[in-house]
């Protein structure tokens, strides 16, 4: 098995057979499905019956979406991880067919591609511009802001062999962890390939001041105590400038 796509989900059935239609379309199929659900209400176990032999469905209340990714982790069999939301769905059906090449490379833990949002009248300049397209950076930017959206990223499975996402963040644990990795010097591949398309309507899109307090407290334990006061001060700045625009 080279892929597993964990898919972690909480009362969004719709999104959700949404999202496997755009697997199952795909022109590569070396991949199992992990959906890690968090004993939703709305009978999403009812519309994912009978399970496909490649699906493992899982339904328990959880501590968040870092928890059901982690869970995803622990029952994936995958030479390589991938994180994708409910809302989401590949570029097209020959997303994972062009990676697949890459696979087979023993000494890259990470690839990394481009995204698009698929951005709504309401969001905000900073998700619209560029027509939606972001392209992942990889360099000291990563202290300024996220620069890897996770539906960009494909991880080799050794990456989880000691870690985990960090279960105390409920909206930037993907963050925290790919700091990390760039603090580890993690090696890398970054292509142009666009990967996703991802919806929008997620909490770390809303900008709130929590989200921001996370980014704070998660700088905070990567660095010192000392870079509070400078890491306060771009939290700060950044919560007002995107509340504004």
């Amino acid at each position: 098995m080279k892929l597993s796509i964990i898919i972690p989900c909480f009362n969004q059935t719709s999104d959700l057979i949404q999202c496997l239609k755009s697997i199952s379309n795909q022109t590569f199929n070396s991949y199992e499905i992990i959906v890690v659900d968090g004993a939703s209400k709305d009978n999403v176990d009812f519309f994912l019956q009978p399970v496909p032999r490649n699906m493992k469905f899982v339904s328990e209340p959880d501590l968040g979406i870092f928890d059901a990714m982690n869970k995803g982790v622990s029952l994936a069999q995958g030479e390589w991880l991938y994180f994708m939301g409910v809302d989401d769905y590949f570029y097209d059906i020959d997303v994972l067919k062009s990676l697949a090449p890459l696979f087979e490379t023993k000494s890259i833990k990470l690839i990394i591609g481009r995204i698009v949002y698929r951005f709504r009248d309401q969001d905000s300049i900073f998700i619209k511009k560029n027509k939606g397209l972001i392209k992942p950076i990889w360099s000291k930017k990563i202290w300024i802001s996220n620069t890897l959206p996770h539906q960009g990223i494909f991880y080799q499975r050794s990456v989880f062999d000691s870690k985990r996402y960090d279960v105390r963040y409920e909206i930037l644990g993907d963050y925290a962890f790919n700091l990390n990795l760039w603090k580890e010097k993690t090696p890398i591949l970054i292509v142009e390939n666009i990967i996703a398309y991802c919806g929008t309507s997620g909490i770390s899109k809303k900008f709130s001041f929590s989200l921001y307090n996370e980014e704070l407290l998660l700088k905070t334990r990567a660095t010192s105590i000392f870079y509070i006061p400078l890491f306060s001060i771009l939290m700060v700045v950044k919560y007002f400038f995107k509340k504004i625009f």
